[in-house]
């Protein structure tokens, strides 16, 4: 496929998405199954023309004067890719596969210069209207900044499991897509992103993968789970499991010493879990399926509660945008609701001494310190530990800075380079 018929399949897509409501994700799949003339590098294309509307969304619709699949796919291949206009309308009209040709109020829209003056922050973040508060909120002056920070495109980050291998190791056995050391993470791999169309290679299929070498996690999440201090020998309640990305990153760190408890309320989320423990030689991991009492012989006596807690996933933007636009402020409060009664849940579980960790993938205030500000005053057993002292005692030499919030330590791509995670450590007394 030629580009003019790439575009016209991302404004397919675009469509079929605002139809449905289906995530990109979905979309995209549905289309290639569809279209099977198209070849991995079409697909990767087109993908990337969808994902780099969502990211910029509100600027791009400011910028064309309308948000249609159209406006938004058209001013990405100028804007973003450095298409010339003339030459795209001209290659539309020799190309059967491809849109329309460009209208003259197209044309002018995406030939003068990007709009400057009297652009709303909320547009120049690339946000929708009714979050740029929360936002203000959470980074001041900063967060037009901020905003624009996660319109990027991710990194793929690699965590080495340093239970099989160690980072030079896993540098040499994918030399073929030239990982970097990744930023902050001790054990993490970077593969930048490319531009335009440019693909993301498929490490999940390399030999060291499927020997559990390592894992695909974001540098963020990596963080965070160094954050919670777990040491070999403790007894840790992974109380938000999930698939286990962070279990298997502690029982690492816990040099498979101690014990781990997995447990999800949601067992279709625990699923994947059982076969990444084994691919990573993760022994000291327990995992607890939600049947009623299942946790009930741990009551008291955790030295960790690790909570990654259900949240609005305001810090994954980058990788998923359209959830961005579908957030609303119900399901906002729907989430910080569910973020209390966990709390409340993992509270009786840690012994006198130990600790709760509380971390979410939000870059939101009223999920991340709100929260801990609420626990703390129905909790008076529990006290913060000062989040520059807990980064300093784990990362004293990194020159990269997190944002040390009323309670905790808040990462983002503008100041870590990471996705959006939030960390804080209750010291039970």
């Amino acid at each position: 496929m030629r580009l003019p018929g790439r575009i016209a399949a991302a404004i397919e897509v675009l469509e079929a998405m605002a139809q449905t409501h289906r995530p990109a994700s979905e979309a995209l799949r549905d289309w290639g199954q569809t279209h099977r003339f198209a070849g991995s590098g079409d697909r990767a294309a087109i993908g990337n023309l969808v994902y780099d509307a969502l990211r910029k969304k509100a600027s791009h619709a400011y910028a064309m004067g309308g948000d249609s699949p159209r406006d938004l796919v058209l001013s990405v291949a100028v804007r973003d890719w450095g298409e010339n206009a003339e030459a795209l309308s001209t290659g539309f009209a020799d190309d059967r596969h491809g849109p329309e040709p460009l209208t003259s109020d197209e044309l002018t829209r995406l030939t003068a210069p990007s709009p400057l003056a009297d652009v709303p922050d909320y547009v120049r973040a690339d946000v929708s209207e009714w979050i740029a508060p929360s936002l203000t909120r959470a980074f001041g002056g900063r967060m037009v900044e901020e905003g624009q920070a996660m319109t990027g495109r991710p990194p793929l980050d690699l965590r080495v499991n340093t239970l099989k291998s160690d980072r030079d190791k896993i540098l040499r056995a994918l030399k073929r897509v030239n990982p970097q050391r990744a930023p902050i993470a001790p054990h993490g791999l970077r593969i930048p992103a490319g531009p335009r169309e440019a693909r993301t290679p498929n490490v999940q299929a390399d030999e060291a993968y499927l020997k559990g070498r390592f894992e695909v996690q974001d540098a963020g999440s990596q963080i965070v789970a160094i954050l919670g201090g777990v040491q070999p020998g403790e007894q840790v309640l992974d109380l938000c499991a999930g698939a286990g990305g962070k279990t298997l990153a502690m029982a690492a760190a816990m040099e498979n010493k101690g014990q781990i408890f997995a447990y999800d309320a949601d067992r279709s989320r625990l699923a994947p879990i059982y076969d990444r423990l084994k691919r990573n030689g993760a022994r000291n991991v327990q995992v607890r399926a939600p049947e009623e009492g299942a946790l009930d012989d741990l009551i008291g006596k955790m030295d960790a509660v690790i909570v990654d807690a259900p949240c609005t996933g305001t810090g994954t933007w980058r990788r998923r945008p359209d959830t961005k636009w579908k957030l609303t402020p119900d399901q906002l409060a729907l989430r910080t609701g569910e973020q209390d009664a966990v709390l409340d849940q993992a509270a009786k579980f840690v012994r006198p001494g130990g600790r709760l960790v509380y971390i979410t993938c939000s870059v939101l205030p009223e999920e991340n310190d709100d929260r801990v500000s609420a626990f703390l005053q129905k909790y008076p057993a529990y006290s913060c530990r000062p989040s520059q002292q807990v980064w300093g005692d784990v990362f004293p030499d990194s020159q990269a800075k997190p944002i040390f919030t009323q309670h905790g330590v808040l990462l983002t791509p503008a100041s870590t380079d990471t996705d959006g995670f939030f960390s804080a450590v209750l010291a039970h007394a």
